[in-house]
């Protein structure tokens, strides 16, 4: 079994968690019950250890399609020969309170012309294949016994045992259908003996659920079957019980073949989650908004550190152990070493996630509700530490692992924080030192006008005193710091034009002049960076520009409309799939272009 593209993957998930599955039907990724539980199949970091559960069509000259069933996230893989054609349908199962500490993929196979014949493997390797497993199968049921979880599989066949995991051979004729449910359960109910019936109904409420989620999109304009896509897609990425919401469900896909920038993104960041609630609010949104604050104001009872009130990221828990480590026993994809699983940039200093999250807060007080008292003095106390330590060095949006930097983004989303904090204030006249947070406000935006802006080149820098440009600042007209007409924006525009696109593809900073990370190899352009130049563009009244690469952009979504962090060289997907932070900047970017196109201001 060799390594299926990253983008050659279509997603499901029930909000716990979800699963990576194969245009040719294998699922070669699921971490359960959580995104952030150690991994049961994770053949995409290693094809031969890894484990998969795969049910393919065995006929020889096969031709896959995959499709989702339309505003929903049940997904369709069909297997077209000359013999015949199949189709499964894939989803899990949302829970509800029937349900609840249960976690299951059902996939139904179905006939649908001539006779199919189809091999199911399932071969599990618990705890990232560090853990063993025993097998106990009685006839058309199987349990993995391991030491972290009880794994369940029924089907309508004869499963026989196979180097560590079982194979059912099996042929369907037209119109018939076979459903076999792999599940979890965390309470010791076992899924009902009659799986065919309880398939189809699970289906059907799945289906239905998804439908009345997309019918609350507010969203009608030119783009809306692939914004439904990503919202879809946002909507997997949170995590149910507590409102978290993940970067991206996978650890470890990396940012270059065979590179070292393999990174762990199934946690929680203050920033992309502060985005995400941005782009559901656009869409209507308001309950996963409710959710998130929630969750926020936890945090608040936590106690400050010298990296200040907030962490850059939490698990899905809302604890902030992520301890870094390797797992050198897996070959990595396609041979991408190393890989690993925590983040150790879970310590670092970055200054820039205050901006976005205090932004959406604004937000949320404004198209929501008002923010409660306790929620306004934990705020409070953000705004006074941002006044406080802003002039600090950081890491930034970036996360370089090298020494920190006065980067000019993080200064501009300091400024947001405070320009956001007083906003709230005074609309809602509440307690505030009104004269500090002016006074660092205008501290800030002085430095960043004389000291992140390089005469010579006409362009704002990555850092103080640097004349390296950064994709970020097309940040500065979004979060409302410049004016996207102003001349230096303009020329801004101009440099990240010139210097970092190749063909609408926007590389997050520049090579040689830039700080960097500090990591050997290069990255793939960054996709996100993209939809900021096309709202950039769209807000300067250059709108043929920005429909144009919106466009191109647009391609380079996979077969079912997913994004990775990063596009390749040949337009491959790179980085962990699917990126929330890709998908909320698509949401973001047609939102804003069509209502331009529209006329609207």
């Amino acid at each position: 079994m060799a390594y299926n593209r990253i983008e050659s993957y279509g997603v499901i998930g029930d909000m716990h968690s979800v699963a990576l599955v194969g245009i040719n039907g294998s699922i070669d990724w699921c971490c359960l019950p959580k995104f952030d539980s150690p991994s049961i199949f994770a053949a995409i970091l290693d094809h031969k250890k890894g484990g998969f559960f795969k049910i393919s069509a065995t006929h020889e000259d096969v031709q896959y399609r995959q499709m989702y069933l339309p505003e929903t996230n049940v997904l369709v893989t069909r297997f077209l020969s000359p013999a015949g054609v199949g189709e499964i349908v894939d989803f899990m199962p949302v829970q509800d309170r029937s349900r609840k500490g249960r976690h299951e993929i059902v996939r139904i196979v179905h006939g649908v012309r001539g006779q199919v014949a189809f091999r199911a493997e399932c071969r599990p390797a618990f705890d990232y294949a560090r853990g063993s497993h025993e097998l106990d199968i009685r006839t058309n049921r199987v349990v993995f016994h391991s030491s972290s979880m009880r794994l369940g599989l029924i089907c309508p066949f004869e499963l026989r045992a196979d180097a560590g995991g079982v194979i059912a051979d099996f042929v369907l004729e037209p119109n018939q259908s076979a459903t076999f449910v792999l599940y979890m359960d965390e309470d010791g109910r076992q899924v009902p003996a009659e799986i065919q019936n309880f398939g189809q109904e699970a289906l059907q409420e799945t289906i239905a659920m998804w439908k009345r989620w997309v019918a609350k999109c507010r969203y009608q304009g030119r783009w809306r079957e692939i914004v439904i896509r990503s919202a879809l897609v946002l909507k997997l990425l949170t995590y149910e019980p507590t409102g978290a919401i993940v970067a991206a469900p996978t650890c470890a896909l990396p940012e270059e073949i065979g590179g070292v920038r393999n990174w762990d993104y199934r946690y929680t960041w203050i920033r992309d989650s502060a985005f995400t609630i941005y782009a559901f609010l656009r869409l209507g949104y308001k309950e996963e908004a409710i959710r998130f604050i929630q969750w926020l104001e936890q945090r608040a009872t936590e106690e400050d550190t010298e990296m200040g009130p907030l962490q850059v990221m939490y698990r899905i828990d809302g604890s902030s152990e992520l301890p870094e480590v390797t797992l050198d026993h897996l070959e990595g994809y396609r041979g991408s070493r190393p890989v690993r699983i925590g983040n150790a940039a879970s310590r670092q200093l970055q200054l820039d996630i205050y901006g976005p999250l205090i932004d959406s807060i604004y937000l949320y007080n404004k198209h929501v509700e008002p923010i409660s008292y306790d929620l306004w003095v934990y705020l409070r106390r953000m705004l006074d530490w941002v006044c406080a330590n802003w002039e600090r060095p950081d890491q930034s949006i970036w996360e370089v692992r090298r020494e920190p930097e006065h980067f000019v983004y993080s200064k501009v989303q300091c400024w947001v924080a405070l320009n956001r904090g007083l906003r709230i204030a005074e609309k809602r006249g509440l307690p505030l030192d009104y004269d500090r947070i002016r006074r660092e406000s205008t501290r800030i935006y002085e430095a960043v006008m004389t000291r992140g802006w390089s005469k010579t080149r006409r362009t704002f820098t990555q850092f103080f005193g640097g004349d390296a440009i950064d994709a970020s600042s097309l940040m500065f007209p979004l979060m409302m710091f410049v004016s996207p007409t102003d001349p230096r924006m303009l020329s801004t525009l101009e440099c990240v034009a010139s210097e970092l696109v190749s063909d609408s593809l926007v590389h997050s900073y520049q090579l040689g002049r830039a700080v960097g990370d500090g990591l050997p190899g290069r990255e793939g352009t960054f996709s996100i960076c993209t939809f900021w130049m096309v709202e950039v563009l769209a807000r300067s009244g250059r709108m043929d520009e920005a429909r144009l690469i919106f466009e191109k952009m647009l391609t380079y979504a996979n077969h079912v409309g997913l994004y990775a962090e990063e596009v390749g060289p040949t337009g491959e997907a790179l980085g962990n799939f699917p990126q929330a932070f890709t998908h909320l900047g698509l949401i973001s970017a047609a939102f804003d272009l069509d209502r331009k196109l529209r006329g609207r201001p």
